[in-house]
């Protein structure tokens, strides 16, 4: 609609100043000209709104000039107060401004959109921890958010995954990342984007150096490519297992990203092999690791889950679990 529009460039350029036609065009998904069309009409309206072109040129206000915005809807309101719900505040020790900040905003609500919002603060949970993970190391975040926001080079030292010693780098940060309750450093080491895990970081030095960040790049890309970098990776091991099917869908949720379709429930496959092991109360799944020492997760499901191939992996199990059942064979060693 052209008043949510209207409305939606007056926000913006309060927030933001001076902001180039183009920039707004993209972020309102509209054209250009319906851009100005709609700065038009806001100075048709009373509103002291100004367009300078030029290199350096955009769309502006007046210096001063400030309006109460009342127009919310009630999903709008809604959604705001749903905020409250996430975790992330907690661990930037924002959880007080937080709701000063949404008491401040239900005083400013319409009358009859108030007992939306505040009912969907009520009504609406978000938890961002997994099933089952378990207590999380504790995290400090401070230093690493104080290199993001006053934009100086980090020096830290970090512990890689399967590793023991400390590392040490100095980076450029863009920002920190929550993804399901993990909490990710995104930024440039020696130029070239990396992740790093604010739960590995020991250790964390803000210097006086200026980030150095890549011209035009903002968190959101470099996110999106380190994602794609981890999602993408080459999966090489392909893996059919049989699992028992009242066991199906926990491991659905657990094995999660290695899962290479969805399962099968109907006939498990043809020949002797099926036969002798009987499909009755069995499903099938494919699997993709990108090594074949990553089967090694499978040992969990116990004699409820049974690698079919390939025949190396079969191997590998059993291997590790002979080694498994020879140390509870022996005496437990004394207390």
């Amino acid at each position: 609609m052209k008043s949510d529009r209207l409305l939606s460039i007056l926000l913006i350029l309060q927030t933001r100043g001076r902001v180039p036609a183009g920039e707004l065009a993209e972020r309102l998904e509209v054209s250009t000209r319906t851009v100005y069309r709609d700065i038009e009409s806001l100075s048709a309206a009373g509103v002291p709104v100004y367009a300078e072109r030029g290199r350096h040129g955009g769309i502006a206000l007046l210096p001063g000039f400030r309006t109460d915005v009342t127009g919310m809807t009630t999903d709008e309101a809604r959604a705001l107060f749903i905020l409250a719900a996430q975790g992330a505040h907690t661990a930037l020790g924002l959880d007080d401004a937080l709701g000063s900040a949404l008491r401040k905003v239900m005083a400013a609500l319409p009358a009859p959109h108030r007992p939306a919002a505040e009912l969907a603060g009520r009504r609406i949970l978000v938890d961002p921890d997994r099933w089952l993970s378990g207590p999380r190391p504790a995290v400090d975040l401070d230093a690493l958010n104080t290199a993001v926001f006053t934009d100086l080079r980090l020096r830290i030292r970090y512990r890689h995954s399967g590793e023991t010693r400390l590392r040490t780098y100095t980076v450029d940060p863009y920002g920190l990342v929550a993804k399901a309750g993990t909490w990710y450093l995104v930024a440039d080491r020696r130029g070239k984007p990396q992740l790093f895990r604010a739960d590995r970081v020991a250790s964390a030095a803000l210097t006086d150096v200026p980030v150095r960040r890549r011209a035009g790049v903002e968190l959101a890309e470099v996110w999106q490519q380190l994602r794609q970098q981890v999602e993408d990776r080459p999966a090489d091991v392909r893996v059919t297992a049989r699992i028992r099917r009242d066991r199906l869908d926990m491991a659905v949720r657990i094995l999660g990203s290695a899962l290479a379709g969805p399962p099968r429930t109907g006939d498990i496959g043809d020949g002797e092999k099926t036969a002798e092991r009987g499909d009755d109360g069995w499903a099938v799944i494919e699997l993709a690791y990108p090594v074949l020492g990553a089967v090694h997760q499978l040992l969990q499901f116990g004699a409820s889950l049974e690698v079919l191939d390939p025949p190396e992996a079969r191997r590998m199990l059993a291997r590790s679990a002979a080694a498994v059942a020879e140390v509870y064979a022996q005496d437990a060693p004394p207390p």
